[in-house]
């Protein structure tokens, strides 16, 4: 019963954690907690949340995926170039291309037998170059009435609520429903916690990673296609600054980067925490260049507090 009640707390410290970071910015600036401007931090939030959400099944793994932020940078390429000339289309070939993607990178980590890691960092090179070839090398502005007519579903508001702090919300609900009752998401803990039983019952683990390599593809590229709606233009570069705070939102948000623990609403309230420190940092005059150096030092102790050190012997 003890190790279950401190199991329990430990799932609650991240939420403590941000209620927290909310009380001391109320402290400075007491409007922070007005209604809509929670929101609209939430909604602001979503696109890190939206990038994090499917690299968390790598990391549950045991895994980790450093592509996405290229892959997000290139779907908002493909969809800025396309949308004028394939409406909806282009939606559909930017979020195909993020699972090819993932595709690609969880064939190479299976069949080439190469550390994610080294991989998902080569992939996101291929795939950087891709989305330079595809904007020829410059950023693409998204006409207002075509964002008006196809990207108003990540942009504009539904009952009072953004619609992005909705697709989040849908995102944080589905990938939920697949990580808790399938059999998918099943796997994906038993292989994380303990790969080499898995793979003596018979199951086809090769498989089960290819399909989180692409749900986080998927993913990178939505997250990629409601940031060109955000800013209305694409970029090779619009998410070169998301890697690490992508990663660092999963860690803080209490996913093991050892694998087998971790969750969906985890990752969105360490989104939320990293969303809420960034305006902390703000408030207090610390620079965007500085926050990557914070965010660093979070992610290092972050890391630190999770890893089960019982899977790592030797550390390389």
């Amino acid at each position: 019963m003890i190790g279950i009640s401190r199991t329990k707390f430990r799932d609650f410290i991240p939420v403590l954690a941000l209620l927290l970071l909310v009380a001391g910015i109320a402290v400075l600036e007491p409007g922070f907690l007005r209604p809509a401007n929670l929101l609209g931090v939430t909604a602001d939030t979503m696109t890190l949340f939206l990038m994090a959400s499917g690299a968390t099944l790598v990391i549950m793994l045991g895994s980790i995926d450093l592509s996405i932020q290229a892959v997000a940078s290139m779907a908002s390429c493909i969809v800025a170039v396309l949308l004028p000339d394939w409406g909806p289309l282009a939606l559909l070939v930017a979020l195909l291309a993020g699972a090819i993607s993932g595709l690609f990178c969880g064939l190479v980590v299976n069949y080439l037998r190469i550390p994610s890691f080294v991989a998902t960092l080569a992939v996101g090179g291929v795939v950087t170059s891709i989305a330079y070839w595809v904007s020829d090398t410059r950023s693409v502005y998204i006409a207002e009435e075509d964002k008006a007519a196809w990207l108003d579903w990540a942009t504009g508001t539904s009952f009072g609520i953004d619609n992005e702090v909705l697709t989040g919300l849908v995102v944080l609900a589905g990938l939920t429903v697949l990580l808790s009752f399938s059999r998918f998401g099943r796997l994906v803990r038993a292989i994380g916690s303990q790969e080499r039983a898995v793979i003596a019952t018979g199951i086809n683990v090769d498989l089960v990673k290819l399909l989180a390599f692409i749900v986080a593809g998927f993913m990178a590229g939505l997250a990629g296609v409601v940031m060109a709606a955000r800013l209305g233009s694409g970029s090779p570069t619009l998410a070169n600054e998301f890697l690490l705070p992508a990663i660092a939102c999963i860690i803080v948000g209490g996913t093991a980067i050892t694998g087998g623990v971790g969750s969906i609403w985890k990752t969105f309230v360490g989104a939320l925490i990293v969303a809420v420190m960034r305006i902390g940092m703000t408030f207090v005059g610390v620079t965007v260049f500085a926050q990557q150096i914070v965010f660093g030092l979070v992610l290092v102790i972050a890391v630190a507090i999770t890893m089960d050190r019982t899977k790592v012997s030797v550390v390389k």
